[in-house]
């Protein structure tokens, strides 16, 4: 399996003719932001009857869907995208909508932009098409067009993305919100742990005892059962001790110890019934915990290829660039997977998300399938021997 594909380079920005044509749409679409501030307007003085409300229904998506056309052209121009950074809605009750939108600090950015879009920026817009059709003025034109269309989308971007208050409340709701996951993941593993404990090695323990009690007290009426018992007696002492290692394997692989994550993984590779071909080059070792993350991440998305993918061939990518663990989990299976769908991969996305990680699934019916695991972290010094191959 060759190297992972080196990142698309970033779009060329746009001529001066592509961003006067920006230019003219904006200048169009003065009509539908002034018709949706009068909306809003009239929708809230009309509140105290249900006219308003409607209203207001139809302004606010509305207002959404030209924000969201404007926050597109203006990450063209200015070369970064600019996300529609709205309190999500699925699955909410009207009223639980509306209260949403009403505590979103997005939608009054909003109402505030459609007041600077349909003065400043409407000036802005207008004067770069001008320039452009006054024939006498078109070399102003060529320097000032570019600046002045920047300028328009810089404005735009302030208005459109959250301030620093809303990122810091984001940023809180967001940590909370991995806090909680962490702390049920947390519980959910020591109950694990405990029933595996408890129905596995304790079990075969005092199993071990009676049969050891048992055998101590025939040896003086019955000396062979005795020692069938004793021997009995071992073999359950080594399944006990297999039982203690799958619980230790399960807390913490030795093989991730010694090995680090590239040689734990391609321990894993081996294990699958279908060819998986590892690529990994990691010039250091990361944290210890995000390590484990990782790594558990990795197998269960294996395990579900296993039993679910029907594929004939998979792999795995693992490198590390700009800060970023980046893992590329991939199958020629029959596709369909989805992070919805099962308790799994919402375990993957608990796990990494303790560590600001992510979990990106493409899978259409039909495949191929490709996770794509990202965690932010550094790497200790050089500690294990980039490898590349089939395994």
């Amino acid at each position: 399996m060759s190297d992972a594909a080196a990142p698309a380079p970033a779009p060329a920005p746009p001529g001066r003719l592509l961003m006067t044509g920006y230019a003219g749409l904006q200048v169009l679409l003065l009509v539908p932001a002034v018709l949706l501030f009068v909306l809003w307007v009239v929708g809230g003085v009309l509140m105290v009857v249900w006219v308003g409300a409607l209203l207001l229904a139809v302004a606010v998506p509305g207002t959404r869907a030209l924000a969201n056309l404007h926050r597109r052209m203006a990450s063209r121009v200015l070369g970064h995208p600019l996300p529609a950074p709205y309190a999500p809605l699925a699955g909410l009750s009207p009223i639980a909508r509306l209260r949403a939108v009403a505590l979103d600090p997005m939608t009054w950015r909003d109402l505030g932009w459609l007041v600077v879009t349909s003065t400043v920026g409407f000036a802005l817009s207008l004067l770069v098409v001008l320039l452009l059709v006054c024939v006498v003025t078109w070399w102003v034109w060529w320097y000032a067009s570019a600046p002045l269309m920047r300028l328009r989308s810089a404005i735009d971007r302030t208005l459109l993305s959250p301030g620093t208050t809303e990122r810091l409340s984001q940023r809180v709701q967001q940590l909370t919100e991995t806090r909680a996951d962490l702390v049920d993941h947390s519980a959910a593993e020591l109950r694990r742990l405990e029933r595996d404990l408890h129905d596995g090695a304790q079990a075969r323990l005092v199993a071990l005892s009676m049969s050891l009690g048992m055998a101590d007290s025939m040896f003086a009426s019955d000396p062979e059962k005795a020692r069938r018992m004793v021997s009995d007696a071992r073999e359950t002492t080594t399944a006990a001790l297999g039982e203690l290692r799958s619980v230790v394997r399960g807390i913490h692989p030795p093989v991730l110890a010694d090995r680090g994550l590239a040689g734990a993984v391609e321990a894993l590779a081996l294990d699958m019934a279908v060819p998986v071909d590892v690529t990994a080059a990691l010039p250091g070792r990361p944290p210890a915990p995000v390590e484990s993350a990782v790594y558990f991440a990795i197998a269960e998305c294996l395990a579900n290829i296993g039993k679910h993918a029907a594929a004939q061939h998979a792999w795995i990518r693992l490198d590390h660039a700009a800060g970023v663990l980046r893992a590329e989990v991939g199958d020629d299976g029959r596709g369909g997977a989805s992070a919805e769908a099962g308790t799994g991969m919402r375990g993957v996305m608990r796990r990494l998300g303790a560590f600001d990680g992510t979990m990106m699934v493409s899978s259409p019916v039909g495949g191929p399938t490709i996770i794509t695991l990202e965690v932010p972290c550094g790497l200790s010094s050089p500690r294990t021997t980039p490898s590349s191959g089939p395994v």
